[in-house]
């Protein structure tokens, strides 16, 4: 962030620094205004201001096409409203309803935070993607071809059909809940009229027992003292990092062998089994690690649980000669070893605490030894 007297030729010179997505330059002359720079080359005066005890940002308009002098007058414009009580962001454009920006910020946004677990990621790709293409924009002026513009402007820029996918859910939801809360202005869903892109997400990879060796003797020699009970315990229960990283002793059940998960991707309490090799480790970490009763792989250098093993990890799993290999592939690998054993995609199911069965069906990998035995089966034909 840097502060300057702002001119008209001071900010048509303005260029993203190569080492930042954004750079902000304020304005000296006039407080909270500022022009954000982005590396793609778009430049927009944005005012910043506090309404409602939090600070808020206004996207003014386009730099390249608004005068320093329009911005400031709006920028003042905008601040009359504050001081009477009023938020420049929810103001209904003449027949086109809230901006983007108003809209998404000021109802989607503290919606959302109600109940769904991932809004900061919703928040992201809002900011990133909706935002700085649609953001001064009148929720009802967008159409299906703005949509689709979107669409291609993020395929050129590389983002994979996941992520375009994601963007395209959260703006038909808004606009669905828009509708739904019959905000003036929106008679209308233009995103209903673009088809999602067709993922392969399939995930291939997962470990036999050669590389299942080999990653063990590496990780057991890891300067992390518990990246290999970690990994080991993400093989033996299937579970997530983030569930296993932050799983505690209080929700060990000793007696009945399972463990309790408070907090699950799916926001439900979900209880997994423990085999013999899952209840040994834990037995022998209570031995080792006898003071530690609350988190079951505390960091040693906190005394918290581990925010992210990558460093150890990347590291480890290059010694073993598989340096693509993700935590989430063991995961995968626990299903695999469970289909190819025999048992079934429903019990899957239940171990991996999916809620579709259609997300565990890209687990049943079968090994080629048990593709073959199930076609000897059928009877000799001569």
């Amino acid at each position: 962030m840097t502060v300057t007297l702002l001119t008209e030729s001071v900010v048509q010179a303005l260029v993203c620094p190569a080492d930042r997505q954004h750079w902000a330059v304020l304005d000296t002359l006039f407080c909270g205004l500022y022009v954000d720079v982005q590396r793609s080359g778009r430049m927009a005066y944005r005012l910043r201001y506090r309404a409602r005890g939090r600070t808020r940002y206004l996207t003014l308009g386009d730099a390249r096409i608004m005068t320093l002098e329009e911005a400031r007058t709006e920028a003042r414009e905008a601040l009359r409203k504050v001081r009477v009580g009023m938020d420049p962001r929810a103001v209904l454009l003449p027949g086109a309803g809230p901006t983007i920006e108003a809209f998404f910020t000021e109802y989607y946004l503290p919606y959302v935070q109600t109940y769904k677990r991932s809004w900061k990621t919703d928040e992201t790709l809002l900011r990133l993607h909706v935002l700085t293409c649609f953001g001064p924009r009148g929720m009802g002026e967008l159409n299906g071809a703005d949509i689709a513009r979107l669409v291609g402007a993020m395929q050129t820029r590389g983002y994979a059909p996941a992520t375009i996918n994601r963007v395209l859910a959260i703006l038909g939801y808004g606009y669905r809940l828009a509708l739904r809360w019959k905000i003036q202005g929106i008679s209308d869903n233009p995103v209903r009229y673009i088809r999602c892109l067709k993922e392969d997400n399939r995930i291939e990879r997962y470990l036999n027992q050669k590389q299942i060796s080999r990653l063990l003797i590496s990780v057991r020699q890891s300067d992390n003292p518990c990246l290999a009970d970690i990994v080991s315990f993400l093989l033996y229960t299937g579970a997530r990092k983030s569930e296993v990283l932050n799983a505690r002793w209080q929700d060990i059940d000793w007696t009945h062998q399972h463990w309790r998960i408070p907090h699950t991707k799916a926001g439900r309490i979900r209880h997994v089994p423990l085999s013999t090799g899952a209840l040994t480790l834990l037995a022998q970490r209570q031995v080792t690690y006898p003071s530690q009763d609350n988190w079951i792989f505390t960091n040693p250098a906190t005394g918290k649980p581990f925010v992210t093993v990558y460093y150890s990890w990347r590291k480890a799993r290059k010694q073993a000669g598989l340096p693509d290999l993700r935590l989430h592939d063991l995961r995968h690998s626990f299903a695999s070893f469970l289909v190819n054993a025999g048992r079934s995609l429903y019990e899957v199911q239940i171990l991996l605490g999916h809620a579709n069965a259609r997300t565990t069906s890209r687990y049943a990998h079968l090994s080629p030894e048990r593709l073959r035995e199930a076609v000897d089966v059928i009877p000799s034909l001569q």
